[in-house]
């Protein structure tokens, strides 16, 4: 049996979902290998290397921004799922000029994702906002904040279903990400200077996770009541509308990139980092590269 390291770098259904259900089904142990699931929210991107991890989006950010040679070799998604969740008062991302809004840094991937996002809505990320910039979590200091009023929105991902949430309070979710930036994101990447891409081990995870989106594709109840398990704040009718509005209609079936959309998502994070677009989608986005 293999043994491979994994490592997701953010909570949530976004980056856990896929892995979560390969492990509870039993498709790591079908393909022979053993999945020690690490934590790397707060690991420097040097030890990151030296694992494979789910976290796409931060490995093109490293690769663009310090010429780590990360590939990717499944993708799950190319809508992320994060939400601007707001008070009573904006009714669209324009009304958050002058506001204050609960952020991720900007270099990291979600906050690179938001300022994207806010730019097309016509702000600037650094002159029209007050960003309160915090690290990854279960964003539940957000929601205090927000029921306090010491915020005016934040961005917020997939620990919550969001639009519950905003039912609950009386708030309202101002833009889901995924409908305004797609980038191929969270699946499986390694940096090849450590992990080579055809690893068997890692050959094998990817093949688990495959059967894994299937799941989520063919089988609603299977998905929701591993859904639960993350969403324990929320009611069985609310995780039901939650997969069917967020991840049925957008995980991948069979876990390749849209190159033509990595490609326009590639030269909009460079032009975001202030980088150039050195990697084309064809050599990031390498989801071929495990298939059997």
């Amino acid at each position: 049996m293999y043994t491979v390291d994994l490592a997701y770098v953010g909570r949530g259904l976004h980056e856990e979902l896929v892995a979560y259900i390969a492990d509870q089904q039993g498709y790591y142990a079908d393909e022979g290998v053993h999945v020690a699931l690490r934590d790397g929210c707060s690991w420097d991107d040097e030890r990151l290397r030296h694992v494979a991890t789910i976290g796409l989006g931060r490995a093109l950010l490293s690769r663009l921004a310090d010429s780590v040679p990360w590939v990717a070799l499944n993708v799950n998604t190319h809508r992320p799922l994060f939400w601007f969740l707001a008070r009573p008062g904006p009714t669209s991302l324009a009304d958050l000029a002058g506001r204050r809004l609960a952020v991720h840094a900007p270099r990291t991937a979600p906050g690179c994702f938001a300022r994207i996002v806010l730019r097309q809505a016509g702000l600037d990320p650094d002159l029209d906002i007050h960003a309160v910039v915090r690290p990854p979590g279960d964003y539940g200091m957000d929601l205090r904040r927000l029921h306090a009023g010491k915020i005016d929105a934040a961005l917020v991902g997939s620990t919550m279903a969001p639009e519950a949430m905003a039912a609950e309070h009386g708030w309202r979710v101002l833009a889901w990400v995924g409908d305004h930036f797609q980038i191929p994101t969270v699946g499986v990447a390694v940096d090849p200077t450590y992990i080579p891409p055809d690893d068997p081990g890692v050959r094998a995870v990817v093949r688990a996770h495959r059967r894994a989106l299937q799941v989520i594709q063919n089988e609603p109840d299977t998905t929701v009541r591993h859904l639960r398990t993350f969403l324990g704040r929320h009611t069985a009718d609310e995780v039901r509308a939650h997969y069917e509005t967020f991840i049925a209609p957008y995980f991948s079936t069979g876990g390749q990139a849209d190159l033509a959309v990595g490609a326009t998502a590639i030269t909009a994070v460079a032009a975001e980092l202030g980088v150039p677009a050195t990697v084309t989608a064809a050599e990031f986005y390498r989801t071929g590269a495990a298939t059997p």
